[in-house]
């Protein structure tokens, strides 16, 4: 799942970087940024040194993300806008969400920490790459996106908490993370916003 989830946001970071004009070591490091950033933070909330820190594949993964974003670049017009990117996008964020709900489970935080670090996991690189790019993060106020990982995060919860087996507790929650994401992309899914008089 850690592997999904690093090369699918290093590519869609990358991309996104590319939109925006920058040269290869801004697109690098936003790369970079949108891989890693959830999971450092994960990693240090139960109290670990994070894999990006231990493991040079871990690096080597984020890079090969950004080497495909690039190479898509210079094939495709508009690779951010193609279903390739939004697919990718929602497997990222299923893979870290689920990634993030079974370290938590590990460290043996509570159902709010497990749902919340699942979260942290899956969203939080995205809205570091948007800080990164001048822009607010989005997950704060369009699209529903970071409900997708909370609902996965949920799941698992829940199914591990009635003595489901890890690995059909991991399997629904990455099923229902990418599952409710792609369907608020097909259907236009939005959060109710609070009017401003």
């Amino acid at each position: 799942m850690n592997t999904i989830g690093l090369v699918a946001f290093a590519l869609v970071g990358a991309t996104k970087a590319i939109r925006e004009e920058f040269d290869l070591f801004g697109v690098t490091v936003v790369g970079l940024a949108m891989a890693f950033a959830g999971g450092v933070t994960r990693d240090l909330l139960v109290s670990r040194v994070p894999l990006a820190l231990q493991s040079p594949i871990e690096i080597a993964l984020g890079l090969f993300g950004v080497v495909l974003a690039v190479a898509l670049s210079l094939v495709l017009t508009s690779p951010d806008d193609r279903p390739t990117a939004l697919v990718a996008d929602a497997i990222g964020l299923a893979a870290f969400a689920t990634t993030g709900a079974i370290v938590a489970s590990e460290a043996g935080v509570s159902a709010f920490g497990v749902v919340a670090i699942a979260t942290i996991n899956a969203v939080g690189g995205g809205a570091f790459a948007d800080v990164l790019l001048d822009r607010s993060p989005f997950i704060l106020f369009d699209d529903f996106y970071a409900s997708c990982a909370v609902l996965g995060g949920c799941t698992y919860w829940v199914l591990g908490s009635v003595g489901t087996t890890g690995g059909v507790a991991a399997a629904a929650c990455a099923a229902v993370t990418v599952g409710s994401r792609l369907l608020a992309v097909a259907y236009g899914w939005r959060l109710p916003t609070i009017p401003n008089r």
